[in-house]
């Protein structure tokens, strides 16, 4: 019996598991784990529900970046229980040290900016090692490629590794592009609507680029972004740009403050020049809020639903 649990002991410790140290890609930089952390800060809603997707609110001290701007769902606020939000938008410094993490998962522009107060080289000293979302790279490496729902996928899987969850994760990706599959096997690939998402901003819209999530998902769900020529993740274009595309179908992220969805619609609507375009004169809209948009888990729901919207004859 004795040598039994010796072997089983043995064999439990050598799965690749629970087999640390562990070396992850963070933007072309390895970075290495020991043990598998255990006081975990994640900022905004996309990376906490990846965190939540795997369970791994035991090993969280605490999210940022939520109540500043986005809705939650009573099923969001379930899963993250009792964990504290260190701040409502980007968190300082000293929020951060304040808690005693040994990791912040977050990008740049998500809770971090180059040169500011909180970054990986600013959070070293303090013993917080810094995962970074993998959308953000390009901001450090402008040689990526574009969007693909590999972010996502790949970004789960090393958070399943560095926490000793591999198989876990592997298991959530798997279900995901099983369903992604689908989506692909019912949409006609001959039929693909023009696409336009509007974030926000008047003068300028903001909007999402070559290298943001919402082009790999609107090419996921059977239509083509009409700002993946912007050589950016998120950033501003013109109206007129917009409008030379004439969209087919529009995209309103749905912020919880300033009138979210509806008001970005009622101002297209009245747009001396968006007002004119196919989608607007149609009244091809889908609202999706920014956990949908940005990497995260809702990313499949997103491209399911915008397929439905964009495909309704085909689901």
């Amino acid at each position: 019996m004795t040598r039994l649990f010796t072997l089983l002991a043995a064999s439990l410790l050598a799965s690749p598991a629970l087999a640390f140290p562990v070396t992850v890609d963070n933007c072309g930089e390895p970075l290495t784990f020991d043990t598998a952390p255990s006081r975990m800060v994640v900022q905004d809603i996309n990376m906490s529900e990846m965190a939540f997707a795997l369970g791994l609110q035991d090993r969280m001290v605490g999210v940022s970046g939520i109540s500043g701007w986005y809705k939650t769902s009573p099923e969001f606020e379930a899963r993250r229980g009792d964990i504290p939000e260190i701040a409502p938008k980007y968190p300082t410094l000293e929020n951060l040290v304040a808690v005693s993490p040994d990791l912040f998962f977050a990008g740049w522009y998500y809770g971090m900016k180059p040169g500011g107060d909180v970054t990986p080289d600013t959070l070293a000293p303090h013993g917080i090692k810094t995962m970074l979302l993998s959308e953000s790279c390009i901001h450090l490496d402008k040689s990526r490629p574009a969007a693909s729902l590999d972010l996502l996928y790949d970004d789960m899987l090393r958070l399943g590794t560095v926490f000793g969850k591999r198989p876990e994760a592997e298991a959530l990706v798997a279900g995901w592009k099983a369903r992604i599959a689908e989506v692909g096997k019912r949409i006609a690939q001959d039929n693909q609507p023009r696409v336009f998402l509007y974030d926000s901003g008047e003068d300028k819209p903001f909007t999402a680029g070559r290298f943001a999530m919402p082009t790999a998902m609107i090419e996921a769900a059977g239509g083509q972004n009409v700002s993946a020529g912007m050589e950016t993740s998120w950033g501003t274009t013109s109206w007129e740009a917009v409008a030379a595309s004439d969209p087919q179908f529009i995209i309103l992220l749905d912020y919880q403050d300033g009138g979210g969805a509806d008001k970005l619609r009622a101002f297209l609507e009245a747009h001396p020049v968006m007002r004119h375009v196919e989608a607007v004169k149609a009244g091809r809209y889908l609202a999706l809020r920014y956990e949908q948009l940005t990497p995260g888990p809702a990313n499949i729901d997103g491209i399911e639903a915008l397929a439905r919207a964009m495909h309704p004859d085909a689901f």
